[in-house]
């Protein structure tokens, strides 16, 4: 077997620069790649390692018929390689598509470096798999199936050494290797772990391209997505179902798969999505139809495992991930006209817990106080971050908000900080002024703080206590004066204790904690219902009682986002200006009417026996709804309105 030495250090990997022991993480994931790779080239295929001949070009037959085979996608997937291109042009880049064989089909990139490119074999027509070429970004992801960067000597064959290539693998609807999408550069001068940046971004783009052909391979289907957090959906990490007009499940991808917790792809398709979620045929037609409503809440059949989904027909839907690239596909609608932000004050309603928290907001406002917001998730946390912006002296100033959750690991630094030109492989050529900097005098809004890493928390603190932040690749200090809004849907004091929280900078952004109460918890329900009905141009219209009992019965898990969701479609849907019960969507219109619950007082001892006997079988059930109500012998939809009446929470999910 032919090992790569490099220097003194025999136990050393292919480009680890004399490091020695492999260091845990993605630079570690890496190198154990490139070894397994070069054992196969030598070993496997014997390839000579210093033989110079060039990569084989195939006819103009072949790469036409792979081109026809390949054609709409690849138009498909140019829209997101120029997209991915803008973020690294100048950086001495390009991207190339290759079919599942290595075969490279398309190719974005500088024209003034064309020619260096042809010479190196990075071209239309040219096989890159590992056979052939040896160690390299695409040969190795296909090998693999799975992201790779190779770095000049880190190539098995000697003739690639100036090359540096970051490949990342385009699965089908079937979780099948498709196509490679690949970032090289013809004279790479950094170091291996200058890659991993390059590496994240190309991940995600062929991500984006992957969810897109999985829409685009089922035009007549249903597209259903789905997260635990609603945040997610819509995102690159939801899971995606194709489900056709009889609600039968014709394809998943590999998120769906492991979030239902199943064994493998063969356990979901050809399924009724009802044995999967709990939700039938009409719901998810109904929803399909519901523009107004980007997600709701549902529950897997088999855990009791509570998700948000959202389904549209696939020919109505534009590149999956458009929340990521900020762009607004979707169906034109009317113009909206555009809300007031609200004030501070005017967001305690008439809830007496609120408005006791906007009134000591109101005192720290302006003081320069870092600010904790608590609450479930649709609660308001950014509205009031915004609103605490507007209220002090500096609300001419930016208010920036970053998601913590949204960002991908690899890229969330970069984000924050911000990086000088060369600072890695991509880099823009100009740099990057990072959030932080971007805040500057203003306020800096972290969402889901909880989910930052940390490595990045140690980062975060050292600016928020010295006043000044480094870029990447910088050596120069930037002062900087922030204002920091934080909030999280997690317990904080519960990820210091089990270590994935610092408690130093939990104390340094606990300055002040406002815990925003859920929805169900609110006493002004019915008045915020009604305003939030006006503020989404439904003025003129009227609730039936019974829809408006319906909504007060409800436990609203999605809070007030999803309230204004079911309010936007209700006025959509309702006749003569009535919104009516029918109109509030299956889930509501499903629930018990409020008459019914409180024909049995759940104070009583009846009730308390129902109760106890509920949440025993429960236990007993590890919270398997289904399971549970079959031995209650009732329906799921009955069980979920018995714990809603005893506020029965599940504790165990």
């Amino acid at each position: 077997m032919v090992q790569f030495l490099g220097g003194s250090d025999a136990t050393r990997l292919p480009g680890g620069s004399g490091r020695g022991a492999i260091q845990p993480g993605p630079k570690a994931a890496n190198e154990s790649i490139i070894q397994r790779s070069w054992e196969r080239c030598s070993d496997t295929y014997r390839i000579d390692q210093v033989e110079r001949s060039a990569p084989i070009v195939v006819e103009a037959p072949r790469l036409n018929e792979s081109m026809d085979r390949y054609g709409e996608f690849i138009q498909l997937a140019r829209a997101e390689m120029h997209t991915l291109y803008q973020q690294i042009a100048g950086s001495g880049h390009a991207l190339l598509l290759t079919d599942a064989d290595g075969l490279i089909l398309d190719y974005v990139g500088d024209p003034t470096l064309q020619r260096e490119f042809r010479g190196a074999g990075l071209w239309r027509g040219a096989i890159w798999d590992e056979e052939s070429e040896g160690t390299n970004g695409v040969g190795t992801c296909i090998a693999e199936h799975r992201p790779v960067t190779v770095h000049r000597d880190q190539h098995f064959r000697s003739r690639h050494h100036a090359l540096s290539c970051s490949g990342a693998p385009i699965l089908d609807a079937h979780s099948e290797l498709f196509a490679v999408l690949d970032a090289s550069s013809v004279n790479a001068r950094d170091t291996p772990e200058s890659q991993l940046h390059t590496l994240a971004l190309v991940t995600m783009s062929a991500q984006l391209i992957a969810k897109c052909r999985f829409v685009a391979s089922f035009p007549e289907a249903m597209i259903l997505r789905f997260h635990s957090r609603p945040e997610y959906v819509g995102l690159i990490n939801d899971a995606a179902m194709a489900v056709n007009g009889d609600g039968v499940v014709l394809a998943a991808d590999s998120n769906a798969v492991a979030y239902l917790g199943l064994p493998s792809r063969r356990d979901l398709v050809g399924k009724a999505i009802n044995a999967v979620l709990e939700i039938d045929t009409d719901q998810l037609h109904y929803h399909a139809r519901s523009h107004h409503m980007p997600y709701w809440p549902v529950r897997s059949v088999d855990s009791g495992t509570r998700y948000f989904a959202t389904v549209e027909q696939a020919s109505e839907q534009g590149l999956p991930g458009d929340r990521m690239r900020g762009a607004g596909r979707g169906p034109v609608q009317a113009p909206v006209p555009e809300r007031r932000r609200p004030s501070l004050a005017m967001l305690g309603g008439s809830d007496a817990h609120l408005q006791r928290q906007v009134e000591r907001a109101q005192r720290v406002a302006g003081r320069g106080i870092p600010v904790l917001l608590h609450g479930e998730t649709g609660t308001g946390k950014e509205v009031f971050a915004r609103a605490l912006h507007d209220s002090c002296h500096w609300a001419h100033a930016p208010f920036v908000a970053v998601n913590c959750a949204a960002i991908p690991e690899n890229l969330i630094e970069s984000e924050l900080f911000g990086y000088e030109p060369g600072a890695f492989t991509g880099a823009r050529k100009g740099g990057h002024k990072g959030k932080v900097l971007q805040a500057n005098g203003g306020t800096l809004f972290l969402d889901e703080i909880g989910d930052m890493p940390l490595e990045l928390q140690t980062r975060l603190l050292r600016v928020l206590e010295e006043h000044e932040v480094v870029p990447l690749g910088g050596d120069k200090t930037v002062p900087v004066q922030l204002n920091l809004v934080s909030a999280t849907h997690c317990d904080l004091r519960e990820r210091v204790g089990d270590g994935r929280f610092r408690e130093d900078l939990y104390y340094r952004l606990n300055g002040f904690e406002v815990r925003l109460p859920a929805l169900r918890e609110r006493q002004d329900r019915r008045e915020l219902t009604r305003s939030l009905l006006a503020d989404e141009g439904g003025g003129g219209i009227t609730v039936a009682d019974d829809a408006m009992a319906r909504m007060m019965a409800y436990d609203w898990p999605g809070n007030l986002r999803q309230l204004r969701n079911v309010l936007r479609t209700a006025i959509a849907l309702c006749d003569d200006n009535t919104i009516r019960v029918e109109d509030l969507g299956p889930e509501l219109a499903d629930l018990e009417s409020p008459a019914q619950s409180e024909a049995q007082p759940s104070g009583s001892a009846l009730a308390s026996a129902e109760r106890d006997a509920i949440v025993e079988c429960l236990i007993r059930h590890r919270w398997n709804i289904s399971r549970t109500a079959d031995a209650l012998e009732m329906s799921r939809n009955t069980l979920y309105r018995k714990m809603r009446r005893h506020g029965i929470r599940q504790t165990c999910a």
